[in-house]
């Protein structure tokens, strides 16, 4: 009996693959599509719950739209900055940096920005709210702590959209809920680890099989529930218990950073970055070889939990000198 899940057959990186410009339309900027529609809701939400007011001021949904739209420029850029500069090791995008935001292949094919990293998109999407609330002088962490609520909810989508496209899968795994990616490495057949592996999770190989595709993590999965849902309903329903202004944008940092690091033990690292701390040498990314060896987004999710922790603090200092002035 199989102990595994197939990849369901019907779904394609494309919604309509093989009709004529139809054919261009993919899931994952879709899912984008709904991420953005999501993150507006959520924030209008909060409008109208008095969560972006000033003594001075009420927010309307002009304001949602600029800040959205301002953040989502700085978003992409950031996010396709990143993608290619830091995550890409072929030198190309170093020598050839129009090619980012280039659209097509050498083919000439359209492709869109394929490729976007989360880390970027971060920093891209803070830089961007921080331009938006100077321009338009709105306080600065109230606006984020609003948004950082809508941003989880509307990442699950995102993941999602990793999901539909085949991509960013996990380690090879014996779970019952492992699944078979098609666009997996593939294994020879004929080394003995692998027809143990393949034995323990119930999969039959044929005779004359040459090479198996095992099963994986659905990591896009675990990151659209803990990164998204489960932290944007953690958020959620400290919205108004929050002690000081600012403590929602440091709780995000701090939290994405915990679940997208210990998700990275899951998900396989980019085969061509490997580990950028390696304490057991020589091992393949695909399985887990010690929980020491680190990778490219697990340094980054670091970086965002140190920088949470400094936020809380600095936030939480200023509430008090803003407390003592009041007094």
């Amino acid at each position: 009996m199989p102990l595994y899940l197939n990849y369901p057959s019907w779904i394609h990186p494309e919604i309509f693959p093989g009709v004529p410009v139809l054919g261009l339309i993919r899931w994952y900027g879709l899912m984008y599509i709904f991420a953005f529609g999501t993150a507006f809701f959520v924030l209008k939400r909060l409008m109208k719950e008095g969560a972006l007011n000033t003594p001075d001021y009420t927010a309307n949904e002009d304001d949602l739209f600029s800040c959205i739209a301002t953040g989502i420029i700085f978003l992409l850029i950031g996010a396709r900055v990143f993608s290619t500069l830091v995550y890409d090791t072929s030198g190309l995008y170093w020598k050839k940096p129009w090619l980012i935001f280039w659209p097509f292949n050498e083919a000439g094919q359209f492709t869109g920005l394929a490729g976007m990293s989360y880390h970027g998109g971060f920093i891209g999407g803070l830089l961007g709210m921080i331009v938006w609330c100077l321009k338009k002088k709105r306080p600065i962490l109230q606006w984020t702590d609003a948004m950082v609520i809508a941003i989880a909810f509307g990442y699950t989508f995102g993941r999602l959209g990793n999901f539909l496209n085949g991509e960013l899968f996990g380690r090879i795994t014996t779970m019952p809920w492992g699944m078979v990616f098609p666009y997996a490495q593939q294994f020879s057949a004929s080394i003995p680890w692998v027809q143990e592996f393949a034995a323990e999770a119930g999969m039959v190989l044929a005779e004359g099989q040459k090479l198996v595709n095992l099963p994986r993590h659905p990591s896009q999965l675990y990151e659209a529930l803990f990164e998204g849902i489960v932290l944007g309903c953690i958020l959620w329903s400290l919205r108004k218990h929050k002690p000081f202004t600012g403590f929602t944008s440091a709780l995000y940092t701090i939290g994405y950073g915990f679940f997208r690091f210990c998700i990275e033990y899951f998900r396989e690292p980019d085969a061509d970055l490997g580990y950028r701390i390696e304490t057991v040498t020589g091992t393949p990314t695909y399985i887990n070889a010690s929980l020491f060896n680190i990778s490219t987004g697990q340094i980054l999710c670091l970086l965002m939990i140190t920088s949470g922790l400094l936020l809380m603090l600095f936030a939480w200092i200023r509430s008090k000198k803003g407390r003592n002035k009041d007094v």
